[in-house]
């Protein structure tokens, strides 16, 4: 649970988008946090303190007049209590009372009186298209980021008006992830990192073809936990069934050679590859235009393979690579004797650090168990859930990063 341990305050400002706050609370929750909800009386209009009290079990605050706090400063221990602070739905009026520093409720109080230092505000603005696209409320946007708050994005949709365009509060589960990133070591700031993930499909007719069990999780997982450290990432994923990580911008391949092309293409402007994907080694010489019939009598078709190109060793192998301006982390599935097997493959690839796993344990698994390889040995990660080992993996991979700037 990412969450574990923090207090977060959750404030519901006025607007139907207090309705995805009740998910949001419960994810929260279930996420492992402590949620302690403050409502202004434009948001009991919408959803009531009864509802969010139910779903985060603490008392619900919504007047800076609530006499249940001994000194009566609710607005003072609240936000004391605080790991951070999100107002998820962020009204254009609350955002334009927060840049004045005007404080008359008990959530803009909490707002103007946490200490900045170590309360985070994170802000999911959610209104009708035309306030959102207002130059006055971008202007508040802005001013309200220089003055440190977290303006988290907004979506793009239907709208309750009947209208669609921007403006929409971002999903809960978007949330969740967005207030997660916050709270991760940004070890990875300013760094352009690329990740292959996946398997890849290599045709024979129009309707076969040559794969392998690769879920693409651990890859994704890689791609989130870097995103959520700080890189600007981009994905190159084969064929699956993963919805892309939030922030991260995603390049859907299907063969070997189209993962090849992208990803050479890209790593000219990255700072870290990271190879997961489960590349095929052969495919077919050519694949038929047509779908191969059986006609019976046991006879199979006859099929010639060529080798695909090693998209590692190559980039590996580049000028950037070479002088240290691209770091290459390669991954290695085996069914047996991992440590001499990815041992002999990092040599082999000329990378500096290569992970290994059990192919046939993790494929398609939401957990892993991983073994670290390069020059100075060997470091064993035991198993955990992909996206925790994705975190692990990328502290370690940072760690191993030339410092900017420095020869």
């Amino acid at each position: 649970m990412d969450l574990n341990g923090k207090h977060i305050v959750l404030g519901l400002t006025g607007g139907v988008a207090c309705y995805k706050a009740a998910y949001l609370c419960r994810l929260l929750v279930k996420e492992g946090a402590e949620v302690q909800v403050v409502m202004t009386e434009a948001a009991a209009q919408f959803i009531t303190p009864v509802t969010m009290q139910a779903l985060s079990n603490r008392t619900v605050y919504v007047s800076q007049w609530d006499a249940r706090e001994p000194n009566n400063m609710a607005h003072i221990n609240l936000s004391r209590e605080a790991d951070a602070i999100l107002v998820a739905p962020a009204s254009a009026d609350f955002m334009a009372k927060l840049l004045h520093g005007r404080a008359d409720d008990l959530l803009s109080l909490m707002c103007l009186a946490r200490p900045v230092e170590r309360v985070a505000l994170l802000l999911a603005p959610a209104m009708n298209r035309e306030m959102w696209a207002h130059p006055a409320t971008q202007r508040n946007v802005t001013q309200l980021r220089a003055d440190g708050a977290q303006v988290l994005g907004v979506g793009e949709g239907d709208q309750a008006c009947g209208e669609t365009g921007d403006g929409r509060m971002l999903e809960p589960e978007e949330l969740l992830q967005d207030l997660i990133a916050h709270f991760q070591p940004q070890v990875l700031t300013g760094r352009r990192v690329l990740i292959s993930a996946g398997p890849t499909f290599e045709a024979i007719d129009p309707v076969r073809g040559i794969t392998n069990l690769s879920s693409g999780k651990m890859g994704f997982a890689l791609a989130r936990a870097a995103r959520d450290a700080g890189a600007q990432v981009t994905l190159v994923a084969g064929p699956v069934n993963l919805g892309g990580p939030r922030g991260v911008r995603r390049i859907n391949v299907r063969s070997a050679l189209d993962m090849d092309a992208a990803c050479r293409a890209q790593a000219d402007q990255a700072d870290v590859f990271i190879a997961t994907a489960a590349v095929a080694d052969w495919r077919p010489a050519s694949a038929k235009t047509q779908k191969i019939k059986k006609h019976g009598g046991g006879q199979l078709p006859s099929l010639s393979f060529v080798e695909n190109p090693d998209i590692l060793a190559a980039i590996a192998a580049s000028e950037r690579a070479r002088s240290g301006a691209l770091y290459c982390v390669g991954f290695a599935a085996e069914s047996q004797d991992l440590e001499a097997q990815a041992t002999a493959k990092r040599l082999r690839k000329g990378v500096p650090l290569l992970v290994g796993n059990i192919g046939p344990a993790t494929f398609g698994q939401d957990d892993n168990a991983l073994l670290l390889i390069d020059a100075q040995g060997t470091l064993e990660m035991p198993r955990n859930s992909k996206q925790a080992l994705a975190r692990m993996l990328v502290a370690e991979i940072a760690k191993r990063l030339p410092v900017p700037g420095v020869a």
